[in-house]
């Protein structure tokens, strides 16, 4: 079981919603005599080029990127859940139509869907969690509905049919427990995708507007100077690598587990 990873994500999600607590400095103060310095025992991480604490930059922005990371991994895997049980539980039309949407969605690459559509909306936390999750869910729907027709094609699932036991209770408690490995190897995945996601549209200018913050706007802001002061950037990439990097960590057990239980009730 990946601990390390679980461990690391606990600590990210202390210290961004809970180190403030612990390190009392304001995220948001200018300090004209202290334009970035370096990591030091003043500032930990050192100063961007605006005399802001680094540290208490990505505590603050921490908190945006991984509540839009996990809001919009949770509704794109979520409604990519019932889509793709729904199609592959009716089929025929239900069906027919689901490949339609999907293949529509798919037409377009997501990132300039998501520039497209952040165009044309003040982008905010809110914002972003709806769009990243509308260009988001058809993966996760296309997986559920490949196993839905598995399912579907069980005995036990064909004796409910005729002892017209009602769908939604078909589905909510039979479909559910066995899509549920598929959603929560989904999720993480998402989540790490989304926080890309919203940290390259930050780093486009395209993300969150100042003076909310997230560690891509943050990456963005020290881009023009990395030669001269590489922690200004160095430090909110490091923090995004370690989300993805343990989420990607934790999907590849969740899917290994899921395949393990697979091949067995072969």
């Amino acid at each position: 079981m990946p601990i390390a990873s679980i461990l690391l994500l606990f600590f990210l999600f202390l210290f961004s919603f809970f180190g403030a607590y612990f390190y009392n400095v304001d995220a948001y103060a200018l300090y004209s005599d202290a334009i970035l310095l370096q990591p030091s025992s003043m500032h930990i991480l050192g100063t961007d080029r605006l005399g802001r604490d680094v540290l208490a930059r990505l505590m603050e922005g921490g908190k945006v990127s991984l509540i839009i990371g996990v809001g919009s991994a949770f509704i794109a895997s979520f409604a990519g859940l019932i889509i793709g049980a729904t199609a592959g539980y009716f089929k025929g039309n239900i069906d027919k139509a689901f490949v339609i949407m999907v293949d529509l969605f798919l037409t377009f690459p997501t990132f300039f869907l998501l520039l497209a559509l952040v165009s044309y909306v003040n982008a905010s936390s809110l914002v972003l969690i709806i769009i990243i999750s509308i260009t988001g869910w058809m993966t996760t729907a296309r997986l559920v509905r490949a196993e839905s027709f598995k399912i579907t094609s069980q005995p036990f699932i064909k004796i409910l049919n005729i002892a017209k036991v009602s769908k939604s209770k078909i589905i909510f408690k039979y479909y559910a427990p066995i899509l549920a490995p598929i959603y929560f190897v989904s999720f993480t995945f998402g989540v790490g995708g989304a926080i890309l996601a919203e940290s390259g549209l930050s780093f486009l200018g395209l993300g969150i507007v100042a003076p909310q913050m997230s560690w891509g706007t943050i990456l963005s802001g020290g881009k023009d100077v990395v030669e001269i002061a590489w922690w200004v950037s160095f430090f909110p990439g490091l923090m995004i690598f370690l989300v993805t990097f343990s989420l990607i960590n934790i999907s590849n057990y969740l899917q290994r587990i899921t395949n393990q239980k697979q091949v067995q009730g072969f």
